[in-house]
């Protein structure tokens, strides 16, 4: 698919753990990474093999790196820092997140970034959720008032 995507102007970002998959599907999602880097469009991420405790636990280790080697001072660490550290550095926090199969929690996914996303819980299954599942999902995310709390920075 990835002629198709680029031609769309689709970029592809996978987060995730890549060390536990076989490498020629790390060669595979590297291609599709560097084929589409340029694209503007559309951002799609696909998290593979990927959790958000592990997630935060390597940006906190990174941090860390930084700070022992003198490349980053303690009391510079903010939000931001921590933000900049995680797999989806540079991609917007979502604004909506609708969960499948009448489960009602996150699950260890994107713990962060969901700080201020609306959540939406269904009971449909995902194989079943249609056009017509995500528009009224989409138009009850409309209906709501966003509030976000003050940040530290």
């Amino acid at each position: 698919e990835i002629v198709e995507l680029r031609e769309n102007g689709v970029k592809i970002r996978v987060i995730g753990e890549r060390t536990n998959l076989p490498s020629d599907i790390v060669a595979l999602i590297d291609n599709a990474e560097l084929q589409t880097q340029e694209n503007s469009s559309l951002f799609l991420t696909v998290a593979l093999s990927y959790g958000s405790r592990h997630e935060l636990t390597s940006a906190v280790k990174e941090i860390s790196r930084e700070v022992v080697g003198g490349r980053l001072g303690i009391d510079s660490i903010g939000e931001d820092t921590i933000e900049r550290h995680l797999a989806t550095a540079g991609i917007p926090d979502p604004d909506l997140l609708i969960r499948t199969s009448g489960e009602q929690r996150l699950s260890n996914f994107l713990l962060w970034q969901s700080a201020y996303t609306e959540l939406i819980f269904t009971h449909v299954f995902w194989p079943d959720f249609s056009r017509e599942a995500l528009e009224a999902a989409i138009e009850e995310y409309h209906h709501r008032e966003r509030r976000f709390g003050a940040t530290s920075g």
